[in-house]
């Protein structure tokens, strides 16, 4: 299984002024914590894609390719790409010239979106929400499998013999994973296409997908898909400290983030009481100490038969400090107990 980290690049906010502090300085720091992922042999890193005040990332494929110029061996992916609102000839370009700066290491997730401020922004309709993104899909695995690139759609001018260069290593094709919420439209799309899954589990008890998982499972075998490709991943809100103060400090980070978004969705500001719940071993907080986390994603292993767990890592934009120890304690403590682990039920097993 493939462990990683995962980011938004979140801004907190001064309480003084009610002003995000500076993106310039955040993304330093991620670029730091790229790194530092990389050198304690994590196997992925994610950065997803916003346009709004409290994310500073709205373009992770430039600062995935300038991690690509500071690391040797983690694996660099969007988590995710707003296909819906992208341009697919320009996603395929972008993230094939990542893959030659790192020789080979960049991947794609895509999906629709949680957050609709790209709809607007780059003059499409949310009308169009579900087609747009069916048909640039489409059109990326398109480019994705073809050089020369011949496509129709309703929503796009076609492209009749058309070059889409540079082309990626592996033969110009890059690994395209389906990110999803928990809809079952968008599971049964990523099994139809064969395409590798990663669930976003960011609340309530991860038992719950279970179903979802086992149907993805199920329409993967059953389009004739081989078993042995299948990759499942889940992508979770995480937060690593051995210091319990730490970890129940972060509360207030990670509260102030969720009432941000939650003011937008009509959701009721959020408690300890949540906090406490989703920390247990049945909620979707991977966040405590390195025994609890590496605990927490085994059992996850064992109820999914997941390949790939990335933890979601700056929720509320912890202090710079703690961020590098939470990548480190990852990186050195949980990595090791979760592939020792694995490695032993193999042995067994075999």
């Amino acid at each position: 299984m493939e462990l990683g980290i995962g980011m938004f690049g979140d801004l907190s906010f001064d309480p003084a002024t009610g002003k995000p502090r500076e993106a310039k300085l955040k993304l330093q720091e991620i670029l730091e914590q790229i790194k530092l992922a990389d050198e304690v042999g994590l196997d992925v890193f994610g950065l997803g894609e916003h346009h709004r005040p409290d994310y500073a990332v709205s373009s992770p494929e430039i600062v995935l390719a300038a991690a690509a110029s500071i690391t040797k061996n983690i694996k660099l992916a969007s988590t995710v790409t707003v296909l819906s609102s992208a341009e697919p000839v320009k996603v395929y370009q972008d993230f094939s010239t990542i893959d030659l700066i790192s020789n080979g290491r960049a991947e794609i997730a895509v999906g629709r979106g949680s957050f609709i401020e790209s709809f607007p922004l780059f003059g499409y309709n949310l009308k169009d929400y579900n087609q747009l993104f069916e048909e640039k899909l489409d059109l990326l695995l398109n480019i994705n499998n073809n050089e020369v690139v011949n496509w129709k759609g309703s929503l796009r001018a076609p492209l009749i013999n058309q070059t889409v260069l540079p082309r990626a290593t592996n033969n110009g094709k890059l690994p395209v994973w389906i990110a999803v919420g928990g809809t079952p439209e968008s599971v049964l799309r990523a099994a139809k296409l064969g395409l590798p899954l990663i669930i976003a589990i960011i609340g309530g008890r991860p038992e719950q997908f279970q179903p979802l998982v086992e149907y993805y499972k199920g329409e993967y075998v059953r389009h004739g898909h081989d078993v042995n490709q299948m990759q499942i991943g889940i992508h979770s809100h995480s937060f690593v400290s051995n210091n319990r103060t730490i970890i129940d400090d972060y509360y207030s980070n990670y509260a102030s983030q969720m009432d941000r978004i939650g003011s937008s969705r009509g959701w009721p500001p959020y408690s300890k009481m949540q906090y406490n719940g989703g920390r247990s071993k049945d909620g979707a907080l991977f966040i405590g100490n390195a025994s609890e986390v590496a605990d927490k994603i085994l059992y996850m292993h064992e109820l999914f038969g997941i390949t790939r767990f990335i933890g979601h890592m700056d929720v509320g934009d912890p202090s710079h400090a703690n961020m590098m120890k939470s990548i480190e304690i990852f990186g050195k403590e949980i990595a090791p107990q979760v592939r020792k682990a694995l490695a032993t039920t193999t042995a067994v097993t075999a």
